[in-house]
Parts: C-alpha cells; sequence; structure tokens
C-alpha cells in the first residue's frame, strides 16, 4: 500500500500496476478479481475501512468484494447504472454485441446486494464527490476533490496496454465498453476537471493535467 496524497493510498494487487485498488479515507474503492480478495485483506489488516465503493461492475474491480465486505462487515456502494449487475453478478454487455451472454457471465462478479446507490454529487470519503462518467459501463462513475483535484477515475482512461504492460495513456478496449461514444464523452468530462492527480484502475497514477489534455484533444 502506498500513500499518494492525504488520505488517499493504493494498492496494486498485480505487477507494474495492472489492476489497482484504492482506499481513500476509511473507503475502499475496487477490489480486483476474485483471486485478490485475500490479497487485500491482508493490505487492510488494522486499518479502518467503513465502505466499499467500485467505480463499476467488471469481474477485475468487483471481484474480490464479496470476500472483502463478508469479511470485514462493510457496505458495498455502487453507481446506480450498475446496481443490477451487482446484484445479479453479470455484467452490463451492450445489446446485439457477439458472444455477449459469454462476456455478461465471465465479466461478471460474485453477486453482492449493494447498501447504496451512487449517484452524481453524493459525498463519499473524505471530501470526494461522485461524477457519473458511463460508457466503460452503464453505471461508471469517478470519485473528484476539488480542493488538491484528485481524481480516481476507474477504467474511463486505461493508463497502459492490457497486453504488453506498457504504461502510457489509452482508450479502454472497445471489446470491453458498453458505449465507447459514451466513454470518449466521459474521457473530455473528467479532462476539463484539470486534476492534478488522476488514479486509473490500470496503470500508474498520473500528476498534472497537461497529459490528460493532450490525450483528449486527439480524440475522434
Amino acid at each position: 500500500m502506498h500513500q499518494l496524497a492525504d488520505d488517499i493510498w493504493q494498492i496494486p494487487l498485480v505487477p507494474r500496476q495492472g489492476i489497482n485498488a484504492y482506499v481513500i479515507g476509511d473507503v475502499l474503492i475496487d477490489a480486483g478479481l476474485v483471486v485478490h480478495g485475500k490479497k487485500l485483506l491482508r493490505e487492510l489488516q488494522g486499518r479502518p475501512i467503513a465502505a466499499h465503493a467500485l467505480t463499476h461492475v467488471h469481474n477485475d474491480h468487483a471481484g474480490g468484494s464479496k470476500r472483502v465486505a463478508q469479511t470485514l462487515g462493510i457496505p458495498v456502494w455502487v453507481g446506480a447504472g450498475d446496481a443490477q449487475a451487482l446484484r445479479r453478478g453479470r455484467a452490463e454487455i451492450a445489446p446485439g454485441r457477439r458472444g455477449a451472454s459469454l462476456m455478461a457471465i465471465y465479466g461478471g462478479s460474485p453477486k453482492v446486494e449493494p447498501a447504496r446507490e451512487l449517484r452524481e454529487g453524493d459525498e463519499v470519503g473524505p471530501g470526494f464527490v461522485v461524477l457519473e462518467t458511463p460508457g466503460h459501463s452503464p453505471g461508471h462513475v469517478s470519485f473528484w476533490r476539488e480542493r488538491d483535484r484528485v481524481l480516481v477515475c476507474g477504467d474511463v482512461f486505461f493508463d497502459m496496454n492490457i497486453v504488453t504492460t506498457a504504461w502510457g495513456l489509452r482508450q479502454p478496449p472497445h471489446l470491453f465498453n458498453y458505449d465507447s461514444a459514451q466513454n470518449r464523452d466521459s474521457e473530455r468530462r473528467l479532462a476539463a476537471l484539470e486534476p492534478e492527480l488522476t488514479l486509473f484502475g490500470h496503470g500508474p497514477p498520473v500528476r498534472g493535467s497537461a497529459s490528460l489534455a493532450a490525450f483528449v484533444s486527439a480524440l475522434p
């Protein structure tokens, strides 16, 4: 666990920060794959955690949620548009996509009943507010703290190539997006905030806003 800013810690769950979870104050953000539940519990040992919030419901973010929530006895919070996916244990896949039923099953996570459905403007953790940033999933949310311009953006952006593990900003793979055009709109919205520290589900943190601005300026 690495401290990145006031009340903010990163928990890399695989080498090269390929999958990340975060702690903001006493709230755990995301939980990796099912196999990462045990590792997360080790990392969190001795640290007070009051709630677990998800950026979205895909198996590499919500896979460990059930184990962590049950072991720690904490509620799970998720964007309202992804709440049903968490209840069903199936990812939401764009209608008409080839292999959608299999992708929904294997992209999902163990079923959890969310205690809270997050919406735009809700407060989470130490000074963060919820931003609705759909596209990668229907109910994807990000977490923004204005006072020091910290952004936890989940998978709106990737900061690595998931095949080569090379670091650098890129689009989430289209195959895994619910609506890629909508996700680009979310990218533009987040870059316009000019964050000073951006935290990703995949890849290392980025400090300063210039790289995000350059990235979105080249979007189609």
